[in-house]
């Protein structure tokens, strides 16, 4: 292949590429947002330093939302606050079914005292938070 020739494909697949990219569409066409925990299974009693799967089931509002992970904070030693997080995209054309999902994350003992668990449940009627509590002891 000659020089010319080599040079021109590289310069046409360099304007082919920066041509594709849309730099003036900066808008955001998601935002996140909290999914409804509806229940979470949970063993009887932890063991120290031991790792365990925490299934969780929550709610996908429409077929514009998708799972994304957990938001899980320390509020004390042994208190963790969980939240379901999820992607709402606005652009897309979507079912509204809510459809009931599940979802696990690994957990790792790491105290010794009993451990108390607040699934974030939604807002009640006055905007307030609501939490599904539970507690789980540790041997």
């Amino acid at each position: 292949m000659s020089y010319k020739k080599f040079t021109f494909l590289i310069l046409f697949f360099l304007a082919l590429v920066f041509q594709s990219c849309k730099l003036e569409d900066d808008s955001v066409n998601f935002n996140f947002i909290p999914l409804q925990i509806v229940s979470a299974d949970l063993p009887q009693s932890f063991e120290l330093n031991e790792t365990y799967e925490i299934r969780v089931r929550y709610l996908r509002p429409s077929g514009c939302v998708f799972f994304e992970g957990f938001d899980i904070t320390k509020e004390a030693t042994t208190t963790r606050n969980v939240v379901a997080i999820g992607t709402e995209f606005y652009e897309d054309p979507c079912t509204q079914a809510i459809e009931e999902l599940e979802a696990t994350f690994n957990f790792i003992c790491l105290y010794d005292d009993t451990y108390l668990f607040r699934f974030w449940s939604g807002e009640n009627e006055n905007g307030e938070q609501q939490y599904l509590e539970i507690e789980v002891p540790v041997n």
